[in-house]
């Protein structure tokens, strides 16, 4: 491990809003312990940099947020703006998200933000938005709590919306392209498009379109898995030191 991650991780541990090992028992008592408050929990997974956990902290003061992610070196960017910050409503969770029912109470979580992550193309129970997650999102957030998937991925769009056809989970907002003409007069994609990733401006700057989707989370009792076969995404991003504008 380099010296700027052991730096970093070595941060970390001081930082006041980061759960990391050896953990805390929080589950069923966030609220109380850590944010004080009665407010609303929500989640962002995969959240890298922390840049959705902040910046949504930010926009809404009168909700809980909470990053979640296994890579702490990269989590170290979000929680030292929060701490800077001095954002109260902004915390991290440094776990496998697999896990996720370990850390949160039945009915605990409101929403949950699903951020450009990994496709995970090859084996669907990895996926975000598989129903094996869908299973586990249901133990922890209330019913009609609502999930928001924000991605690049052709593949992962076309694969989360065959998901919600076979289980009918309500879908209250759908766009294959975020930022196409007049989407901006749709209130349902405010939030969606109030915040920008690096990756995001990226893929945009590349002249990608952004998708997204927010839908209820009705508990269900049975699951379908998608089995349909979907052509692959077929381009890669660019590391973190590229900037955006370059060719």
């Amino acid at each position: 491990m380099g010296k700027n991650k052991l730096k970093k991780f070595a941060e970390m541990e001081t930082f006041e809003n980061v759960f990391q090992p050896p953990y805390e028992p929080m589950a069923g008592h966030w609220r109380e312990r850590f944010f004080h408050n009665d407010h609303p929990i929500v989640l962002e997974l995969g959240c890298g940099r922390g840049e959705y956990t902040v910046g949504m902290a930010k926009r809404y003061p009168d909700k809980n947020f909470i990053g979640v992610d296994i890579k702490g070196a990269r989590m170290w960017a979000g929680a030292k703006q929060a701490t800077e910050e001095g954002l109260t409503n902004a915390a991290f969770l440094r776990t496998n998200i697999e896990f996720i029912t370990q850390f949160f109470a039945p009915d605990e979580v409101d929403e949950i933000w699903i951020t450009f992550c990994d496709p995970q193309m090859k084996k669907a129970t990895k996926r975000l938005t598989s129903t094996w997650f869908m299973q586990r999102y249901q133990q922890i957030v209330k019913p009609n709590g609502r999930i928001h998937l924000k991605t690049d991925s052709p593949f992962l769009y076309t694969y989360t919306m065959e998901m919600l056809r076979l289980n009918p989970y309500p879908v209250v907002a759908n766009t294959d392209d975020l930022y196409a003409e007049n989407s901006d007069e749709i209130e349902a994609f405010d939030d969606a498009r109030a915040l920008q990733t690096h990756y995001e401006k990226q893929w945009l700057d590349r002249g990608m379109s952004i998708k997204y989707v927010e839908w209820q989370l009705t508990h269900l009792t049975s699951f379908e898995e998608p089995t349909i076969e979907i052509e692959h995404d077929t381009y890669r991003s660019y590391g973190r030191n590229y900037n955006v504008g370059e060719k």
